[in-house]
């Protein structure tokens, strides 16, 4: 990587596009961001970053020597770049998620989706910095390691980290803009639940299910409460939406979303479906 290569980029910096310095999530949502689509600000502590607080090949040894502690150890002791943090910090309001951005991640070959930390609601730049760290680490647990040994290369070492401001969720979940379980192309489905959609993803809440229509209505559905989660309306705007995106990236979409307390739709992640 060149050493000039920047170590803070708002998502609206076109190099946030890069998957190298950026990762798959934060390469993602600067792509979504210049596509005029509704993702919440934010930036990214890029790989370059990560790269010059820690002394690399020393780290790239330990992982040969498959010395995971030793790893962890250099990596719990890096500082990430404050100054350039904090200012990008200041342009954003309330709270934040800080979520891991692995560069190797969704690859074709692999899918680091869980892999690696994710920390919402933070509060101040302490916090912020705290779990920068805390997510650099998270590359470094012996499931992490195990899977890249298993998918990967052991001396892929580059990690980015997104900080995104929260939207107050009231629904939100996963959309896959074809139905990946039966292959159909003119179906969409739709997994959602109250509140915040990271615990769909993690799988710690059960969340109602939808099978959409490309136009949005309702085929079928498996709803765990008395009371839907999504109203009629809300899955026509997710299913233009998902159409929307399927159709900018060429390929079908596995899609993080949410509804905000004044009904508006807002994007957190997309990423390509490889299993169709």
């Amino acid at each position: 990587m060149p050493t000039d290569a920047p170590l803070v980029l708002p998502f609206t910096d076109p190099r946030c596009q890069q998957v190298e310095l950026t990762g798959g999530k934060g390469a993602s949502l600067a792509t979504m961001t210049a596509e005029g689509l509704p993702v919440p600000p934010g930036f990214v502590i890029t790989s370059a970053a990560f790269a010059a607080a820690v002394d690399e090949e020393a780290l790239r040894e330990a992982m040969r020597r498959k010395d995971v502690e030793a790893a962890r150890a250099l990596v719990a002791a890096a500082q990430p770049p404050t100054e350039l943090i904090e200012q990008a910090f200041a342009e954003l309001t309330g709270l934040v998620a800080v979520r891991s951005s692995a560069c190797a991640e969704d690859s074709e070959g692999a899918s680091y989706a869980g892999q690696q930390e994710t920390f919402l609601n933070t509060e101040g730049l302490e916090a912020v910095l705290h779990n920068v760290v805390e997510c650099w680490l998270s590359f470094f647990t012996d499931r992490a390691v195990f899977y890249r040994q298993e998918k990967g290369s052991l001396e892929d070492v580059a990690m980015a980290v997104v900080v995104q401001q929260m939207i107050d969720s009231q629904k939100s979940g996963v959309m896959f803009t074809v139905d990946p379980v039966h292959g159909r192309k003119d179906r969409m489905v739709v997994e959602a639940a109250r509140g915040l959609g990271e615990a769909v993803v993690s799988g710690e809440t059960t969340p109602d299910n939808y099978t959409l229509s490309r136009d949005g209505v309702v085929k079928k559905s498996k709803v765990v409460d008395a009371e839907r989660v999504l109203t009629d309306d809300e899955c026509v705007a997710l299913a233009q939406m998902g159409q929307k995106l399927a159709g900018l990236h060429g390929i079908p979409q596995d899609i993080e979303w949410a509804f905000d307390a004044a009904g508006d739709l807002y994007l957190l992640q997309s990423r390509p479906i490889t299993t169709i």
